[in-house]
């Protein structure tokens, strides 16, 4: 393991429905690489009653990687992934938060690259791109690809808001920014993250960008 000279702490927020199959994956993978790094961090897993026994298979991985390790703080129903992130910064320790999917669409390799960015200028947002530098998207046809090209490229020419990838959900927050955020955002669902970063611009905060490979999920239903 490196160590480092960083005084932060990161709570990684996973919200979680019939993710089974993924979530040990996901988690070993978050344990590996956050283990590498030598970064303080907690993983939250927000579980919304999800049928499949993924809240079981969550406290097996709290039994192997450890009760300060891994936090559960289960909801009883499906309540949207906003409240779900509010949920679970009333329950983070973490001075940043890391929000990722917990399908593996998102690579734990690039939680490094996030937090060294926002260490480099000391950013408010750090967002994972496909939009730019090396980023991309694998496993989507070319219909969803074009949605998603289309949906940010006309966000940029009607809102301007500097930065390249609006509907992506791999970021890295300041914590009191997220949660300033998070309260003066009215939308759900698809279009949330998009205006987190529209929130961002107005409000004046800094937003970095790492580019990213997004996987489209292998198992189980978005």
């Amino acid at each position: 393991m490196t160590t480092t000279s960083n005084p932060n702490k990161y709570s990684i927020l996973l919200p979680t429905y019939n993710e089974v199959d993924n979530l040990p994956i996901i988690v070993w993978l978050i344990v590996k690489y956050m283990g590498d790094s030598g970064y303080d961090y907690e993983v939250i897993i927000i579980d919304d009653g999800s049928p499949d026994g993924t809240l079981d298979a969550a406290k097996q991985l709290q039994k192997i990687y450890g009760e300060n390790r891994i936090i559960l703080r289960p909801r009883e129903k499906k309540l949207g992934l906003g409240t779900a992130y509010m949920h679970g910064i009333k329950h983070a320790t973490g001075n940043f938060i890391l929000l990722m999917d917990a399908d593996l669409s998102h690579h734990p390799k690039f939680i490094s690259e996030l937090i060294e960015k926002q260490k480099s200028e000391n950013f408010d947002v750090v967002s994972g791109t496909r939009y730019v530098g090396n980023g991309g998207v694998n496993g989507w046809d070319f219909k969803r690809k074009l949605i998603s090209r289309g949906a940010n490229f006309l966000t940029q020419l009607l809102l301007r808001p500097g930065a390249s990838d609006l509907t992506g959900s791999f970021r890295l927050y300041k914590k009191d920014v997220l949660q300033k955020l998070i309260e003066s955002c009215v939308s759900k669902g698809y279009v949330f993250q998009m205006e987190m970063i529209i929130r961002a611009r107005q409000l004046n905060y800094t937003i970095g960008e790492v580019p990213i490979t997004f996987v489209d999920r292998v198992y189980g239903e978005s």
